[in-house]
């Protein structure tokens, strides 16, 4: 015999008919828990009144189910309160079991779009995007109170026209995003930090060369030793290379056979790619000069896993290569060295600590898939609880 456990899905009911039409299929049934006041937990109950409720479950294949339960209308004999019987599963003033508002949730989850959900299940789209909020907030009250990571990354994105940018706190050893914050500027940020707890514990932070980041990073982590992003300095370091070459030979930083092969590491040229660059190089001295050194201060920025007394005959050379940016006569050049001499200190910090900031730019492509699934949000509360949840 087939248990009513195992075809609703809900404990302590008692089915007494089935039937099918019209593509809907109506469970009857009846609830055998004990029934107890819900304000005081008395037994002592008088009956009242009778009716039939009929919530919405989750559906067999394609076919809509509805349950057709008897619910009694009680008064408790100790606090005289009246009430309808409550059932494990449905919610009170809810048309639909938890089994069937958990299953549009997970769908919903999984791409199909509201509107094409709803007219699968014979719902609204408004009703599928409620209840989809609803439990992205059961999901976030979950993690509500968790201190800050040891490891963070710190990222800016772009929400909205009419709000600006967001800053993603990221959990780099977690892989996970801690937290979204709307703004940011330091007055946007400086409420949310003070409050954050936990901020002694972080010992990491990872960011690009933003300065007001790292202004906030140092008032509000002291703990923390902040590391730059790999990808942003080296990304840097050729938009200056290439900025100077356009002041050097305006013609040939245009082809763009010669820009695809001067932006690449040598480790990834063909010889007969080096040849090319060799043959360009000759017509133009300064331009190869000013490439090799770049690529010499490129390679001495990749190195990882250095201990501390390997990091020192590196940083010398990472001094001397600022010092002579600093005199090389060509403004960008100058401007380059005045930049990496000013985060001379969360550079260095790259050679010893390999986190960087991929993680958090791998979540802003996943934030801006959700933005367009939603065609967009207005309310930036919704998107970062979406966000909270969906990129855990």
């Amino acid at each position: 015999m087939i248990r009513s456990e195992a075809v609703l899905g809900l404990p302590g009911y008692q089915i007494t008919g089935i039937e099918e039409g019209a593509g809907m299929i109506r469970i009857s049934g009846r609830y055998l828990g004990p029934v107890t006041c819900p304000h005081c937990g008395c037994e002592r109950l008088s009956f009242r009144d009778r009716r039939i409720r009929r919530p919405r479950h989750e559906s067999w294949g394609l076919r809509h189910v509805m349950l057709e339960l008897e619910s009694n209308k009680w008064r408790c004999k100790e606090c005289g309160r009246s009430f309808w019987q409550r059932f494990p599963g449905i919610l009170p003033r809810k048309r639909a079991t938890e089994p069937f508002r958990r299953s549009v949730f997970v769908e919903h989850w999984d791409g199909v779009n509201r509107s094409r959900l709803g007219r699968r299940e014979g719902i609204g789209g408004a009703t599928v995007e409620r209840w989809f909020h609803d439990y992205l907030g059961r999901e976030a009250a979950e993690r509500n109170g968790a201190a800050c990571p040891q490891v963070l990354g710190i990222d800016e994105h772009f929400f909205s026209r009419k709000h600006g940018f967001a800053t993603t706190l990221c959990d780099l050893r977690g892989h996970k995003v801690f937290d979204v914050v709307l703004g940011r500027s330091e007055a946007a940020l400086e409420d949310y930090l003070v409050k954050l707890p936990g901020k002694h514990r972080v010992r990491m932070v990872c960011m690009d060369l933003a300065s007001v980041y790292r202004a906030l990073v140092r008032k509000h982590f002291p703990n923390a030793r902040i590391v730059a992003d790999r990808f942003h300095v080296i990304r840097l370091i050729n938009h200056h290379f290439l900025a100077c070459w356009r002041e050097l030979d305006p013609v040939g930083s245009k082809h763009r056979g010669l820009v695809s092969l001067i932006r690449r590491h040598r480790h990834n040229l063909k010889p007969e790619q080096v040849i090319k660059l060799q043959t360009y190089f000759a017509q133009f001295p300064a331009v190869g000069q000013i490439y090799r050194f770049k690529q010499r201060l490129c390679y001495l920025l990749l190195k990882k896993h250095r201990t501390r007394k390997q990091c020192e005959p590196l940083a010398h050379r990472f001094v001397k290569a600022i010092e002579a940016l600093k005199q090389a006569g060509l403004a960008q050049l100058v401007q380059l060295g005045e930049t990496l001499s000013a985060w001379s200190l969360e550079i260095a910090s790259m050679w010893r600590f390999t986190r960087n900031n991929g993680i958090t730019e791998g979540f802003h492509t996943k934030m801006e898939m959700l933005q367009r699934q939603a065609y967009g949000f207005r309310n930036f509360q919704n998107y970062r609880l979406r966000v909270r949840v969906m990129c855990s």
